[in-house]
């Protein structure tokens, strides 16, 4: 357990201080500051490259970002916020760069929170939009044969769920998945050992989170994709992870294990960064870099 503050990039340096608390008394505040910033950051964000419109999907809120052409490939997006945070305005530049740069339509859900709604009620909620998106191409105007799923820090593992459904046969098939920073295992790893003190996230945060998510049930591969034992026949993957993570060991491992199940994956991992340095300075120059490798990978699994 140490500082990582001497390892965070110069443009990073201001968020020494940042945390995340994830006490039960704290979340109420939590959100409410959290979901006013992004709130205003959405409102000012130029979106002139993208049409966006919101619906209902059986019963659960989304957010469609049109990027592509007429009957575009489709993903799936799953937010950020550790289960317990965030709302259709928490990613909303990440999917509007994942629109504009993957020339596709990203349809965001709005999934419900814990510790209100425990797990499986996000899983939930992913797979109902999942399963509206399939059988409402038509009317969506998208190419439901390319379908992809992604998502970042909680909804990482999310959508790291529904590809390992889709390759089970019990969720609609998918062609791709992208995965930013993703929660994927409950256990502990070497990372969540040192990143106690981290900006974003950190490892208090992390055992706070899975307690909300799982309130009491035992851990899962519903719950906790790396404890999934069989990988082959995986969509095809992308990884993006930060050095100064409590996650970044799981994501790593997560690739190796795909690498070895015959699953096409492909890794990034950005040096004296921390958790959700896109979301703190998204006009960064290594933000910018994470955007164009992701929209390289949408626009090599969907327009090819």
């Amino acid at each position: 357990m140490t500082s990582a503050a001497h390892r965070l990039d110069p443009a990073l340096r201001h968020l020494e201080a940042a945390r995340t608390n994830l006490a039960a008394e704290a979340l109420h505040t939590l959100r409410e500051s959290l979901n006013q910033r992004r709130a205003v950051a959405a409102a000012t964000l130029d979106t002139d490259a993208v049409v966006i419109e919101e619906k209902r999907a059986a019963g659960v809120s989304v957010r469609i970002y049109r990027g592509g052409p007429s009957c575009a490939p489709v993903v799936v997006y799953c937010h950020s916020g550790a289960f317990v945070l965030g709302n259709l305005d928490v990613d909303h530049r990440q999917c509007v760069e994942l629109a504009v740069r993957g020339r596709c339509t990203v349809i965001s859900v709005d999934y419900r929170l814990a510790p209100e709604h425990p797990f499986p009620a996000a899983l939930e909620d992913a797979t109902t939009v999942l399963d509206w998106v399939v059988g409402n191409g038509t009317e969506l105007d998208v190419d439901t044969s390319r379908l992809a799923v992604a998502g970042s820090s909680a909804g990482g593992a999310l959508a790291a769920r529904l590809v390992q459904r889709a390759a089970a046969g019990s969720a609609p098939r998918v062609v791709f998945g992208l995965l930013h920073q993703p929660v994927l295992d409950d256990r502990p790893t070497p990372s969540k050992n040192e990143f106690d003190t981290t900006p974003g996230f950190d490892a208090p945060a992390v055992t706070l989170m899975w307690q909300h998510y799982l309130a009491g049930q035992a851990p899962s591969a519903d719950a906790a994709p790396a404890r999934a034992t069989e990988l082959v026949g995986l969509a095809s993957t992308l990884i993006t992870c930060s050095e100064l993570d409590p996650l970044r060991d799981e994501a790593i491992d997560y690739a190796r294990r795909l690498m070895s199940a015959g699953v096409a994956v492909e890794l990034h991992v950005f040096a004296g960064t921390c958790h959700g340095f896109d979301a703190f300075v998204p006009g960064w120059e290594v933000s910018e870099q994470l955007f164009d490798i992701q929209g390289a990978a949408l626009r090599r699994a969907l327009h090819t």
